[in-house]
């Protein structure tokens, strides 16, 4: 029995762990920039993490990817195990302080193809650390499946083939795209709410210095504020939450007004995406006036996305000679619909037709 129970533990465990990696290896980005938020300073208060955060985030999907096939095949199960049991006891903290606290409310364990909220990505951990226990304390039981040298080359090319599929989707897209804003999508449906969908009870909640001390008050509170209060802020607190549409936040602003519904009417547009001028690649800026013109000639609306100040819009307009115009969206929101800064969309009327990364503007098809 007990060997049977370790077995499955080191199928179950294995298995989840590849499953995990193999998904947040697909948009190694999109988990770096969920890194990026625990390093922030509502979290661990830690930015000078920040710029190492994608180096990271391919390092443990990696290690992640790695350590699951090491233990299917029982290859150096001593160290495999140790090294599971370390890095799930890690995971276990973080999603045990972002539930906690309510800092993160995604932890980004399934990156964009399944979202769990704290609580449940912490559930999961505590199961996976049952498992990994179990495993720990049966150690002896881990037996390699295999001679040595098929060993080392299972266990070196499981290496090889993350780091050649981490610059494979870090130079072009996710090979399999989980985001709302995938091909075939359209933007206005995935910002409707439907009928009879929940709503969200949300309850205003005011703050008042009393005695030196940030204190809150609910409106049914407010007739017991001391005398000699003073009002600091108001914030809402979301009681029950309603249905959030896949698409929220989307803005095309400029000057005060939000164009989207004009623009997405549009029957052929291409969106540049650059959610930092500043931090863009510089040889993918130098290939969109060229595309600009290739679009505007074919009929095509062209328009640029992004969220830099007026003043890096019309210094980067300057440098690359771009005859569009920019306009404002979220960066969130920039950065989920395209990992590639800058990247490329074509819309018909509103729906995602072509996404590509400046590196395959080549592979565009203008009709």
């Amino acid at each position: 029995m007990k060997n049977i129970i370790t077995q499955f533990s080191r199928i179950f465990v294995g298995l989840l762990f590849i499953i995990s990696g193999l998904i947040k290896l697909n948009d190694p980005i999109g988990f770096s920039y969920k890194l990026a938020e625990y390093f922030g300073e509502p979290v661990f208060n830690m930015p000078f993490f920040v710029p190492f955060a994608l180096a990271l985030a391919l390092f443990l999907v990696t290690l992640e990817v790695v350590l699951g096939v090491m233990l299917l095949i029982g290859y150096k199960s001593k160290f495999t195990i140790n090294s599971l049991l370390l890095l799930i006891v890690f995971f276990t903290f973080l999603t045990f302080y972002s539930a906690y606290f309510d800092v993160v409310k995604d932890c980004g364990c399934f990156g964009d193809a399944l979202h769990l909220k704290p609580w449940q990505s912490f559930i999961k951990d505590v199961v996976l650390l049952f498992f990994i226990l179990i495993l720990f304390f049966n150690k002896k039981l881990v037996k390699p499946l295999f001679g040595n040298t098929v060993q080392n080359i299972l266990a070196f090319a499981s290496v090889a083939l993350c780091a050649f599929m981490g610059y494979w989707v870090i130079n072009h897209l996710p090979l399999k795209d989980f985001r709302p804003y995938k091909v075939g999508t359209n933007i206005q449906k995935g910002m409707r709410i439907p009928d009879g969908a929940p709503k969200s009870v949300v309850e205003m909640v005011f703050i008042y210095k009393v005695n030196g001390v940030d204190t809150e008050f609910t409106e049914k509170d407010l007739m017991n504020i001391p005398a000699g209060a003073t009002f600091v802020d108001r914030k809402d607190k979301v009681i029950t939450e309603g249905y959030i549409t896949p698409i929220h936040d989307f803005t095309m602003e400029k000057d005060g007004s939000d164009y989207k519904d004009e623009y997405l009417q549009e029957p052929k547009l291409v969106i540049i995406v650059s959610y930092d001028l500043v931090q863009a690649d510089k040889a993918g800026l130098m290939k969109l006036e060229k595309l600009s013109l290739e679009a505007k000639a074919k009929g095509y609306k062209v328009i640029g996305m992004t969220t830099s100040t007026p003043e890096d819009i019309e210094k980067t307009k300057k440098q690359f000679g771009f005859t569009f115009d920019f306009y404002f969206c979220d960066a969130i929101t920039l950065k989920t619909i395209e990992r590639a800064n800058p990247s490329i969309v074509v819309l018909e009327h509103g729906t995602i037709m072509q996404k590509v990364h400046h590196n395959d503007i080549s592979d565009l098809k203008l009709y």
